[in-house]
């Protein structure tokens, strides 16, 4: 009997999935995140936090109260970093104990990707994952925040993340969304349509009230390569599998041999509202 291969096919079944998503089952979804095969354990500790990672540097008795996060995320307290262009600036949490959005979506994350406070994380800033040749062909790149092309301290030039980072709905720049107690919901007639043509995956912080964005908001840090849709999922594409890169939460593919794919845009105008077709009178769905 002959060896075959099982991949996952989608088939088309919706207006504006024009083509399959094959993922390859052969790859551990947690991807770049095994960390040379410690895995669960780089980032989380069964005992005594940090220290049991032995990566404490002092005796700060709050880590590992959280999520049993098992890095020193104690350099990082307090610290007031601008993103966005210096137009946001987010006080970092004062320990692993506080009640914001921004402790697991975002204090947890720079413990191994920040290169100025925390610099000696386990981020190497080299790439993992095939990226299409119009991606540039270097292997190492500037992903640790704080520690870019432009020299240390500098965080001005990521994206805007943070407590003071907000989703809005209205307007003309907003989707014609609604917001109550800081949960966005896509009801309107752009927001409902942009929903079912590619869907809402992105995983806002409420903070008094109010939807922001933090690294979790566009990352998936258990899972790297796939995105999966179920028939819960707020997403009007066919379910399966599907491609995604870099942990994003949603179908994002630049791989996609498909010249007039415009998936990987449809992620981001799940906040841009106004670069989306549904608020510039195009009736262009998601193309794969």
């Amino acid at each position: 009997m002959k060896r075959v291969m099982v991949f996952t096919l989608l088939v088309v079944a919706s207006a504006g999935v024009t083509s399959a998503q094959i993922i390859s089952p052969a790859t551990d979804v947690l991807g770049a995140h095994l960390n040379s095969g410690r895995g669960c354990t780089a980032c989380h500790a069964t005992h005594s936090g940090a220290a049991g990672n032995g990566n404490a540097k002092g005796s700060n008795s709050t880590l590992g109260n959280d999520m049993l996060w098992g890095q020193d995320a104690s350099p990082l307290y307090g610290k007031t970093i601008r993103t966005g262009g210096g137009n946001y600036v987010e006080v970092l949490p004062e320990s692993m104990s506080a009640k914001t959005p921004d402790v697991d979506g975002m204090l947890t994350c720079l413990t191994c990707h920040d290169g100025n406070y925390a610099s000696s994380a386990m981020m190497k800033n080299k790439v993992y994952e095939n990226l299409p040749a119009s991606y540039g062909n270097g292997n190492t790149i500037p992903t640790l925040f704080g520690n870019t092309t432009t020299g240390g301290g500098d965080y001005i030039n990521q994206h805007p993340s943070g407590l003071s980072a907000k989703m809005s709905c209205g307007g003309d720049s907003n989707w014609d969304c609604t917001e109550t107690n800081g949960v966005i919901s896509m009801k309107g007639a752009n927001s409902s349509k942009f929903v079912s043509n590619y869907g809402f995956f992105v995983k806002l912080g409420s903070y008094n009230n109010t939807a922001v964005v933090v690294c979790t908001t566009c990352h998936n840090e258990h899972v790297m390569n796939v995105v999966t849709v179920t028939s819960t999922s707020a997403s009007g594409l066919p379910r399966g599998n599907y491609a995604t890169m870099f942990f994003l939460r949603a179908p994002y593919n630049p791989n996609d041999p498909n010249p007039a794919s415009n998936q990987t845009t449809q992620f981001c105008r799940q906040c841009h509202a106004d670069k989306s077709n549904e608020m510039n009178g195009s009736s262009a769905a998601t193309v794969f």
